[in-house]
């Protein structure tokens, strides 16, 4: 596994990198991973635009920034991606947001399709859902936690759904991407902060 990490760590860029390839896809109709297909491509656009769009809005309340400051161990957030992916577009920015704000966290980001035994390793009930954030530490290499493909509201409001009707429609995934505007990634910065305190108690003390 440490292996697996580490190839691919390797091969990771930094989020300003990524979001430079995302522009530079979009302006190309073009995108990330194995199939390339004018859906896909469109999908990349609109992701760039809500990417862009997150990059200047997001908030962080007073509390949460006080504990993301405090913690202080040295830990990589590895992050696996593409470019079409529609919850990376409002998950990769607040991911992206929080790490800037301590720098003991050390953001990378890898490619799905690039990295298959890396997916592989980090299922999500069996899908290769993304995006998955792998938490390492930094001294031991160790996979210390993991989080997403969503945050945790979206995926209680997706598992009912689920539960209720079996597969995702058109519709759910639009009134999910409403959900995503309305809470404007409190939730996501609100599980991020309660994963560093898990990892550091003494952040939330």
């Amino acid at each position: 596994m440490k292996t697996i990490i580490k190839n691919s760590l390797n091969k990771s860029i930094s989020y300003l990198a990524y979001r430079d390839l995302v522009k530079q896809l979009a302006e190309a109709n073009s995108n990330t991973g194995n199939e390339k297909t004018e859906a896909l491509a469109d999908y990349t656009k609109l992701n760039d635009r809500r990417m862009k769009r997150w990059d200047k809005t997001i908030k962080i309340t007073s509390e949460s920034l006080s504990k993301i400051k405090t913690f202080k161990e040295p830990i990589t957030w590895l992050v696996i991606t593409e470019s079409w992916c529609g919850d990376a577009a409002h998950v990769m920015p607040v991911i992206n947001k929080v790490a800037e704000l301590n720098d003991n966290i050390d953001l990378k980001v890898v490619l799905r399709d690039e990295n298959p035994e890396l997916m592989d390793a980090f299922l999500t009930n069996g899908n290769k859902a993304i995006p998955k954030l792998i938490i390492l530490d930094n001294n031991t290499g160790d996979v210390l936690n993991t989080y997403g493909p969503r945050p945790s509201e979206a995926t209680n409001y997706v598992s009912r759904f689920k539960a209720k009707h079996g597969a995702l429609t058109p519709e759910f995934k639009e009134d999910l991407q409403h959900w995503y505007n309305t809470n404007k990634g409190q939730n996501i910065i609100d599980d991020l902060t309660d994963v560093l305190c898990e990892l550091e108690p003494s952040v939330c003390q």
